[in-house]
C-alpha cells in the first residue's frame, strides 16, 4: 500500500487505538493527557483541499466547518492530524450529547445555524504525515514537539497538554466528573489501525454503546429504555434499563417520535427481561452511549445513565466480559 500516494488524494485511514487499564503506569518513559469525551476526528489537508473523517472513516467535512479554515492555525503544507472534537455543556465541562448534536445532523443545511449555538473544540493530540512525509514511526515526543510548532491555537483549536504527575491528573478528572486519562509511552510509535499498550486509556467511569430494544412510557411520553449487547453468537443480552441523563422534555419527545416507528410485537432480546414485560418492544436499530459505574454479578449495569445518541451498527454493540 502506498501510503503516500494515499494521502494525496485524501484517503483515510483508521486511528490508533488505547488499550483499557485499570492502573497507572509508572515511570519517565510515560505522560499522561486528559480523555477528552468527543467525538475522534483525523484531519487531512494537502494544498488542494481538507477533509475530516472520524474513526470509523466517514467523513464529517461539512460538520465541523471550524477545523477546516487549517491555514488559520497550522502552517504545514500537507498534514494529518488526530484529536478530538468536544462540546462544553452549561457546567463548561465535555458533554458527549452536546457535540453529538453536531456529529448527528444529517440535514446539513442546519450546519451554520448548529454552529452558532453549540461551538466546538478541537483538541489535537497527535501528527502522523507532515509536508509529503509520514512520521508516524517517530517517537511519540518527536511528534508532540512538532505539534507544537506547526499549531498555533485559536478558539476552536487547542493542543491536548502532556502532564508527568499521571495521578494527579487523574484526581482533578475525578473530582472535576470528567472520562479519564490516556497514558503514552514517550517513545511510541502511532500504530496506524491498531490497538497497542503503548496507549492505555484509564476511566473514571465506564461507558459502552448499547442498542435500544424496548421502552416505557409515563403520559405518552418515553420514560425509561431497555438496554442490549450482543454476544459472539448474535444473542441481545439485557443489561440494563435507564431513564436518567441529560436529556431535555424536548428531547424525550423526539425520542419518543422515534421508538414509536420502530415498534414490533416481538421482543429482541434472547430473553424477555422479567421486570418489563409490558415494555414497549422495538426492533434493535437506535444506539445509545451509556454512562455507568460497574457492572453487577447479574450482568446488569449499575447506575446506568444517557450520554447521548450516536450512529454505529447494532451488532457492533458487543457484550463486554470482565
Amino acid at each position: 500500500m502506498n501510503l503516500t500516494i494515499e494521502v494525496i488524494q485524501l484517503e483515510p485511514i483508521f486511528a490508533m487505538e488505547p488499550v483499557s487499564s485499570d492502573t497507572i503506569p509508572t515511570g519517565e518513559e510515560w505522560i499522561a493527557q486528559v480523555k477528552w469525551d468527543g467525538v475522534r476526528i483525523l484531519t487531512y489537508s494537502n494544498q488542494q483541499e481538507v477533509r475530516l473523517y472520524n474513526r470509523k472513516k466517514n467523513e464529517r467535512t461539512l460538520h465541523f466547518p471550524e477545523i477546516t479554515n487549517i491555514a488559520e492555525y497550522c502552517s504545514s503544507t500537507s498534514v494529518v492530524l488526530d484529536g478530538e472534537v468536544i462540546a462544553l455543556g452549561e457546567d463548561g465541562r465535555p458533554s458527549f450529547q452536546q457535540v453529538m448534536r453536531r456529529d448527528g445532523l444529517r440535514n446539513l443545511d442546519r450546519i451554520k445555524m448548529a454552529a452558532g449555538f453549540v461551538p466546538i473544540i478541537y483538541m489535537i493530540f497527535d501528527v502522523i504525515y507532515l509536508d509529503g512525509e509520514w512520521i508516524h514511526n517517530k517517537p511519540f515526543h518527536e511528534r508532540n514537539q512538532i505539534l507544537g510548532d506547526i499549531i498555533t491555537p485559536n478558539e476552536h483549536i487547542q493542543l491536548v497538554p502532556s502532564m508527568t504527575d499521571a495521578e494527579s491528573l487523574f484526581h482533578a478528572i475525578k473530582e472535576q466528573g470528567m472520562e479519564g486519562i490516556v497514558m503514552k509511552r514517550t517513545n511510541s510509535p502511532y500504530s496506524i489501525g491498531k490497538k497497542r499498550d503503548d496507549w492505555l486509556k484509564v476511566k473514571n467511569y465506564r461507558d459502552v454503546i448499547a442498542v435500544i430494544g424496548g421502552f416505557t412510557l409515563r403520559h405518552d411520553t418515553v420514560n425509561s429504555i431497555l438496554l442490549g449487547l450482543y454476544d459472539q453468537e448474535g444473542n441481545l443480552h439485557y443489561v440494563g434499563h435507564t431513564g436518567t441523563g441529560k436529556m431535555t422534555d424536548g428531547d424525550w419527545k423526539e425520542l419518543t417520535k422515534e421508538l414509536r416507528e420502530m415498534v414490533t410485537t416481538q421482543y429482541a432480546f434472547n430473553k424477555k427481561p422479567s421486570r418489563h414485560t409490558h415494555a414497549t418492544w422495538v426492533r434493535p436499530l437506535k444506539t445509545v452511549k451509556i454512562k455507568f459505574a460497574e457492572w453487577t454479578e447479574g450482568g446488569a449495569m449499575r447506575q446506568p445513565s444517557i450520554e447521548g445518541f450516536i450512529e454505529v451498527p447494532p451488532q457492533e454493540c458487543l457484550l463486554e466480559r470482565t
